[in-house]
């Protein structure tokens, strides 16, 4: 509840009824914007993966999958997905898809130890997308130029919903900024990576803030990030580290920084021996999609998730993602919301 913030005065721009007809246009539009820019085929995929396999994404490092024994399989335990980062790769690979090319797919899952407010939910949806890349585009300006294709998905969806919806005007800027995580802290040394978020996205409207999880100039990171997915560890050019990052947005109703994607270059053999180094977990070396990637058997990538309640919340101008997806909140939050005016589905 400490997290949690509604806006005084805060009125939906849409009912419910209209609310539900527009996540329907957000997704259809957005998804298909993105697969024509990106080339990306659709793809299913799986809501449980097998454990101790290294598939899952570790997201952190710290959170507890969801998990379960299967009576049919010798009670061998499965875990609801965190997310598809490493899944993905092992589909473009087994596809044998071609550089420029890759697939996108529908991402549901549970995260039991998530911090509730107006943008964490227990359940997440996302679109999870991977693309194939030549080893050689393993550089931060390909992550850029990727970077500015999705962004412009983003615009078109805008002006699209305004199309529709004359009351939700278009605010994204023209252009998105690139900032370095380490350039941000070393702008504002006392501020939290919060607060740093914030004074950017407040000032530039749109930002890709490049460079998260790897050691800043004060030896602290600006966000966790697990070691054997995106690469963080990587020099991307002028003195600066990483080949990854966050999408974020000056969000116009909760007046803050809100993260709508995150993405990166993934690891090659080297970074991913040495980001387990320093993480200190070396042992997951031998885990099954760790020795395959050491072995040279997984393609070169370049992937991400961006939130599908998240970009409906943000187009539609609400206050809570429980105003876009169904979830479970506890008591005192919906109470909360409901004297705000904020009902949630």
């Amino acid at each position: 509840m400490s997290n949690l913030f509604i806006p005084d005065g805060y009125k939906p721009l849409l009912n419910e009824k209209e609310t539900e007809h527009a996540i329907v246009l957000v997704k259809d539009f957005f998804q298909l914007s993105l697969s024509t820019e990106l080339n990306l085929t659709r793809v299913t995929a799986p809501l449980f993966v097998k454990s101790g396999l290294g598939i899952n994404d570790d997201l952190n490092g710290v959170e507890r999958p969801v998990s379960f024994p299967v009576k049919d399989m010798n009670e061998q335990r499965l875990e609801i997905v965190h997310s598809l980062a490493k899944w993905k790769r092992l589909k473009v690979t087994d596809m044998k898809l071609a550089p420029g090319f890759g697939i996108y797919t529908d991402m549901n899952a549970i995260r039991a130890d998530e911090e509730l407010d107006n943008l964490h939910s227990l359940y997440v949806d996302q679109w999870d997308w991977e693309l194939c890349i030549n080893p050689l585009d393993r550089t931060v300006m390909y992550l850029k130029e990727v970077v500015q294709k999705i962004y412009t998905c983003l615009k078109q969806t805008e002006f699209y919903i305004y199309d529709n919806y004359e009351d939700i005007t278009p605010v994204l800027p023209e252009h998105i900024t690139f900032v370095y995580s380490d350039d941000l802290q070393r702008e504002f040394p006392n501020a939290t990576p919060k607060q740093r978020e914030y004074e950017a996205c407040k000032k530039y409207g749109a930002v890709f803030l490049i460079g998260i999880g790897g050691k800043l100039p004060d030896g602290s990171i600006h966000d966790g990030r697990a070691p054997d997915y995106d690469d963080w560890i990587t020099e991307s050019g002028d003195g600066h580290r990483g080949l990854n990052g966050d999408l974020l947005v000056w969000n116009p109703v909760l007046k803050n920084a809100m993260e709508l994607s995150s993405m990166g270059i993934r690891v090659d053999a080297d970074s991913l021996k040495a980001q387990l180094a320093e993480k200190g977990c070396p042992e997951r070396a031998e885990l099954s999609f760790h020795k395959r990637l050491l072995s040279g058997g997984l393609s070169q990538t370049l992937g991400g998730g961006i939130g599908q309640s998240r970009l409906c919340m943000y187009f539609l101008r609400k206050a809570h993602i429980g105003e876009i997806q169904v979830s479970t909140w506890p008591d005192d939050m919906i109470s909360a919301c409901s004297a705000k005016g904020v009902r949630l589905l």
